[in-house]
Parts: C-alpha cells; structure tokens; sequence
C-alpha cells in the first residue's frame, strides 16, 4: 500500500515540528505549515479543492458525520455548487452509504472526525475494500500545530499519539494521507483520489482541520483535469454476469431491511422499505441455538412514525399474512407511492431456508471440532 505522509525531516525535532505517522506506524516529524508569499485567489482554498475535485469524478452527494475537526471542511464542501451534504446518523450508516453509492455512480466519499470517528467508519470501509469499491474517506483532523506537542486531545483514546487512526486505515485502504502542509496538499488529495479510482479500493485522506479555508497558489480555480484510463471490461462476461445476478434476485423471497431511515425521510426518499421481524437471530439459531437469540421486539413502526415527527412523508403498516402483504404493497405502489413506505412483516423465527439450514449444520460442525492433539 502506498503512504503520503508529507515532507519528511530527519533532523531532530524542533518545537516547529510536527509528528505525522510515517508508513510503519512510527511518528516522523513534517514541517510546519505555512503560508506561501505569492497572493492566492481567495477562493482557491483547500476545501474547495477537494469539493471540485469530488464533483470531478462523479460524487455529487457526501455522506457526513460533523465533528469539530471537520466542521470548516464541511462549509467548504456545501458551498460549492452540486455537490450535496447528506448527514447520516452515525458514521457506521455514513460509510454504508458511501459503498452502497459507491456500487451505484462508481465512487463515493464520506467525511468524519478524528477518531473517534474515524475508528467508528473503520468496518464499512473494510467492506467496501473486502467488495473493491472505491470510496474516498476524508477525516478532519487536528490543528497542524497540535501535532508533536505531546498534548491529550479529545476524540483520541487518551494518549499524545496521533497515530491510531491512521494505522488502522493502512490496512483496509490503498494509500493513506495526512494532509498537514499546504505546499503539497493538492499533490496529496489527487493522488489518493486518482488512486481510489485507479485501485477501485477505498482511500483514507486526514485533513488537519485549520487548513480547509486557507487560499494556496497550487488550488487554481480550474484544477488539472485526472487523466485516467478507462477500466476495461469483458462485455461477454459482463452481461453473463448481469444475467446471473438478476436470476439470483429474482428468485429472492427475502427483502433487504435498511439503516438510518430517518436520513432518508429527511431527504424525501420514495423507497419501500421491508422489515422481516421473525424476533431474533435465525442464522445463530441453525448454528447453535440459545436465549441469546432472541431480541426484545420493538415497535419498529412507531419508531419510523417518530422519526418523521409529522414533519417527513412517510407511511408505515403492519402484516402478520399473505393477504395483507399484498395489500400493503398495492398500497405502498398506488395509494401512497409518493411517500417513504415502511412494512414491517411478522414471520415466524423458523422459517428458513433449506439452504440455510444446511449451512448452519455444517458451521456448527466445523466450530465444534476439538484441538488437534499437541
């Protein structure tokens, strides 16, 4: 995997140094920022940078958690024209919605806080590597000037190392940035954006959140356009897997459930949600069944009811039979088609697969086999 981790020094650290990770976890120490002499446009700002370059390749809509180290950021982002702040929940949710994007348009990008939002994204994004999505994790990060001074900020885990976060990311992203140093940030961003797409993988870019509204020469007003080349496909293997994949879902008997619901009252989305409450975990049960396994039901409907506040358009209903299942979807596709349909329907905890029942046999099998003999 690739690192960008700034202009290295190798001398000893000065108090205008700052600590950055380098590539194997160790904290090196980069330059402190400055400011060019040569007068930049006042717009030509970092975070503008970024907003246009998202634009660029595609994203017109970022999924957001705020956060006081990416809050300026986030100004810049919503400032520029066409580009859209979706503001989820939590980040868990933000980065599914990046990868679930990113499967739809070709690319995603997600922007958290340090940390504590950052370690949150952590496991949507090691999906979206697991599937070879390219999705572009932005986070604010600290001030340039808390780098090396031994402070305990917050969103850390208590100790003066800023490093964490980064490290984590090294294993589940192709190339990693920490952006600190005006000088070479557009090198920085374009080069983890371009490679995100290059890779088709996530990429992790940590901005030091004092940096988004500083004008620099290098941010001109009509950045360089990415030269890439067009990733080519198999049109024979492509439509044979297009064809196979719409089998498989045609003969889905099983919706897909969906998160942060109340983002998407918020956003007037028009979709049909199924909620299969069978009041616990089926495929523990095939594998090992215990009381574990059941979950106190709630009153799934009345939650989406209270996210709407009367405020949202949205429509819930409860179906406990076939007959009622198929109302609730001649009403959810006529009646109420221009609203967010919510049906939650009740089945019993047993009802399964053949397959998933096999399957659950042999896992349980294969957890319960004893040591080999030392």
């Amino acid at each position: 995997m690739d690192t960008a981790i700034g202009t290295l020094n190798s001398c000893k650290p000065s108090s205008n140094d700052v600590g950055c990770p380098a590539g194997n976890g160790a904290v090196s120490t980069v330059q402190d920022t400055h400011i060019p002499a040569v007068v930049a446009s006042p717009d030509a700002t970092l975070g503008r940078h970024i907003a246009r370059r998202l634009l660029e390749i595609g994203i017109e809509d970022v999924f957001s958690v705020p956060g006081d180290f990416n809050l300026t950021l986030l100004d810049h982002l919503i400032a520029e024209p066409g580009l859209n702040n979706i503001g989820c929940c939590n980040e868990l949710n933000a980065g599914y919605a990046a990868d679930g994007y990113a499967r739809a348009r070709g690319v995603g990008a997600v922007v958290v806080t340090f940390t504590v939002g950052g370690l949150s994204l952590l496991n949507a994004v090691a999906g979206a590597y697991s599937e070879n999505l390219p999705v572009i994790c932005i986070v604010g990060g600290p001030n340039t000037n808390d780098y090396g001074t031994n402070r305990i900020l917050h969103h850390t885990i208590g100790l003066p190392d800023f490093s964490q976060e980064f490290r984590c990311f090294q294993t589940v992203t192709c190339y990693q940035a920490l952006v600190n140093n005006l000088d070479d940030a557009h090198e920085q961003i374009d080069t983890a954006i371009s490679t995100a797409l290059k890779e088709s993988k996530p990429v992790y870019l940590s901005i030091s959140c004092n940096l988004p509204g500083i004008p620099h020469p290098t941010f001109t007003r009509e950045p360089i356009p990415f030269s890439l080349s067009p990733r080519l496909s198999n049109k024979r293997g492509l439509e044979a897997a297009v064809d196979a994949a719409a089998a498989f879902l045609n003969k889905a008997v099983k919706p897909v459930t969906a998160q942060d619901v109340s983002t998407m009252i918020s956003c007037g989305q028009k979709s049909i949600i199924f909620l299969i409450n069978n009041g616990g975990y089926t495929i523990e049960v095939e594998i090992h069944d215990g009381p574990y396994n059941v979950i106190k039901n709630w009153n799934y409907t009345a939650l989406v009811d209270a996210m709407g506040n009367g405020e949202g358009n949205c429509w819930t209903t409860k179906v406990r039979c076939e007959e009622e299942l198929i109302e609730a979807i001649e009403t959810a596709t006529g009646e109420k088609n221009d609203c967010l349909c919510f049906i939650e329907v009740f089945a019993h905890k047993d009802d399964t697969s053949k397959e998933l029942l096999e399957w659950g046999s042999r896992v349980s099998s294969a957890n319960s086999r004893p040591p080999n003999p030392q």
